[in-house]
């Protein structure tokens, strides 16, 4: 069986970890786990995500290019480097803004 994960106890450059498809966003798991799961993610221009509600938090990091995350109808631009949190229950989406890659952190635990 084919692990969805990336390889353990291996040095990894994150944003060569997964490339950019013409008119698709990618997702590739790094760690998933019953309370909780990180995942990078690639968008090309153009591509952005619906909005939604998650009852976690959830961590974003841009690590290549910029995007406008916008949580509970306020906007935030982010650029490479950049991160953020979205709280549980929250409102958010991922506007297009050209080609950029991310680390998507959700925490499933805590909430008891």
């Amino acid at each position: 069986m084919v692990s969805p994960e990336i390889e353990k106890s291996k040095a990894h450059i994150t944003v060569e970890i997964i490339e950019y498809i013409p008119n698709s966003v990618v997702i590739k798991t790094i760690l998933k786990k019953s309370t909780g799961n990180i995942s990078v993610i690639s968008f090309d221009s153009g591509e952005g995500l619906t909005e939604r509600t998650t009852p976690f938090d959830t961590f974003v990091q841009i690590i290549d290019g910029k995007a406008e995350i916008v949580i509970s109808g306020i906007s935030n631009l982010l650029n490479t480097g950049q991160s953020i949190v979205i709280p549980a229950h929250a409102s958010s989406h991922v506007k297009p803004n050209g080609r950029f890659k991310m680390i998507q952190t959700i925490i499933k635990s805590g909430y008891e």
